[in-house]
């Protein structure tokens, strides 16, 4: 079962790097959040293929795709959709707005006011949206991915830190190297490139499913509840230092999503065990929007991801474990 899914997963990534070029960990990430069932921050500046990328894994996978640009003048109705009346019946009709997708981009999220976020943000967590008292569930699986353009802050509403937590991961997208700039342009300025459909939503529900069972040692589970309990009491893990630095922790979601992830991350490289690397890997990505530095720590030029590096040397990464009850009953 486990080969079956590496190779339905190797096929996926191979559909979508013939169109996408370099951003493996990006790809990395956006899967990752797809298997795990949780949502994606992404900062970065314009042109990085963030749409490109999405929209190719939503043709790859079969599922549908919406693009949202958010600007300033959005109302709620815009995303979850409203009444609409119908003259020719004489009846009011339910039209479902573009959150009703498997895979949605929120472009530009931090351009909305604070009500079309609120807005997005109730069906990332209900996957439910409710119009003039009836209840309307979003398609399954459903992943947002939501961007924010680090350039500008004129005409923007950065989201709050309650908010920012309920997205899995935030994931920054840096600049393509040389090499893979030319086979950038090579590629937008060729043939286009048709992708395959390699799998379904029916399959895709099933991964995730299969996710869930991934199996995680109990030390590597305890490693997640100290990496996180050290951004709320630095000074008890023997990081009193840092105390000046943090007004406020990472929330349990931290903890979760850590857990979630890893599983994700190994179903992805063909295990059915998580294995410590594979948590190590999430931790800048899952804790980094979930902590806020103190004015101190601004000060001094210190980021989320310096103190996020800080924790990490602290807290040991527990061993392998020699055996996983997992890898014993399939061998």
């Amino acid at each position: 079962m486990t080969e079956k899914t590496a190779e339905l997963m190797e096929s996926i990534l191979y559909e979508v790097k013939r169109v996408v070029v370099g951003q493996d960990r990006f790809l990395e990430r956006v899967l990752v959040a797809l298997l795990a069932e949780g949502h994606l921050l992404v900062e970065g500046v314009p042109g990085l293929a963030k749409t490109l990328t999405v929209k190719t894994l939503a043709r790859t996978v079969g599922g549908s795709f919406k693009r949202i640009q958010f600007t300033p003048d959005l109302v709620p109705a815009d995303l979850v959709g409203t009444r609409i009346f119908n003259q020719k019946s004489g009846e009011f009709g339910t039209s479902l707005g573009p959150v009703f997708a498997n895979l949605l981009l929120a472009d530009e999220i931090n351009r909305a006011p604070a009500k079309v976020q609120s807005a997005l943000l109730e069906v990332m967590q209900e996957h439910q949206v409710t119009i003039a008292g009836e209840t309307h569930r979003v398609p399954a699986p459903f992943v947002v991915m939501a961007t924010q353009n680090p350039i500008e802050t004129e005409g923007t509403y950065p989201l709050p830190e309650a908010q920012v937590d309920r997205f899995m991961m935030k994931v920054l997208v840096d600049y393509p190297s040389e090499e893979e700039e030319f086979v950038i342009a090579e590629r937008v300025t060729g043939a286009p490139v048709s992708v395959a459909t390699v799998a379904d939503t029916a399959q895709l529900q099933a991964l995730q499913t299969q996710c869930r069972a991934v199996y995680v040692d109990p030390s590597l589970m305890q490693y997640a509840v100290k990496l996180v309990s050290a951004t709320r009491r630095p000074g008890k893990y023997g990081l009193p230092e840092l105390e000046k630095y943090l007004t406020y922790g990472a929330s349990p979601r931290a903890t979760i999503g850590l857990i979630e992830g890893a599983k994700a991350l190994a179903l992805l490289r063909g295990r059915p065990y998580a294995l410590p690397e594979d948590m190590v890997d999430l931790v800048p990505d899952v804790l980094r929007h979930r902590l806020v530095p103190s004015y101190e720590a601004l000060a001094e030029g210190l980021s989320s991801d310096d103190l996020v590096q800080r924790v990490m040397k602290k807290i040991a990464v527990p061993d392998k474990p020699l055996a996983h009850p997992q890898a014993t009953a399939t061998a």
